[in-house]
């Protein structure tokens, strides 16, 4: 038997068009409707960007490896996630997250936990960019894991 590392891959259709949907991962007065919180900037090639989930208590230092407009994202993000969009038509896009990098004892349940939130994050999206919905599904996962607000 051989062994392999784990990844984490989710996809979704999107009834938009790919710059649209491009600009909802890169802009984060986009991306707090349906995923983080607060980012210190948009996501800009060599750029570090801070990602915070304040319900949480979390943040992380994105580090952007490659940035092509409306094509892919690549960033380091503790482990390497890359979004990569497919237009299928003018108004239809497919968006393609994969993460992989995972290490240690734990990098298949690692895996497993990515594939879900980033599952999470692609619902998310698809409420708001389709139907004006913020459905607060980050927030929803885990409620007994909020920190308490001073």
């Amino acid at each position: 038997m051989s062994s392999s590392v784990p990844v984490a891959k989710v996809e979704m259709m999107f009834r938009k068009p790919v710059a649209e949907v491009f600009q909802a991962f890169t802009q984060p007065e986009l991306t707090t409707k349906f995923w983080f919180t607060r980012s210190s900037g948009s996501l800009a090639l060599g750029q570090t960007v801070r990602w915070e989930w304040e319900m949480y208590g979390a943040a992380a230092d994105v580090k952007v490896l490659e940035l092509e407009e409306n094509r892919k994202i690549v960033v380091d993000f503790g482990s390497r996630v890359e979004w990569t969009f497919t237009p299928r038509s003018v108004y239809e896009t497919i968006v393609t997250i994969t993460n992989s990098g995972f290490t240690g004892e734990d990098a298949v349940q690692q895996a497993l936990d990515a594939t879900e939130g980033f599952t999470i994050v692609l619902c998310g999206l698809k409420a708001y960019l389709e139907h004006g919905l913020v459905l607060g599904l980050v927030g929803d996962k885990a409620p007994d894991a909020h920190v308490a607000r001073g």
